[in-house]
């Protein structure tokens, strides 16, 4: 095999691997529930509810 053959194709293997933890982190939930909609970290103390 040529060298420059084995940079490149270690180079794709680096960019898949650094893609799928991407993938991996953003679809991962952090807390709350396991659905992943972002909607159980959100902090609703600082909304001003009153209604005028």
């Amino acid at each position: 095999m040529d060298l420059q053959l084995i940079i490149v194709i270690i180079l794709f293997l680096g960019a898949l691997f650094y893609m799928g933890r991407l993938i991996y982190r953003s679809l991962k939930s952090k807390k709350g529930c396991a659905s992943g909609c972002g909607k159980c970290g959100v902090d609703f103390s600082k909304i001003d509810t009153k209604k005028n």
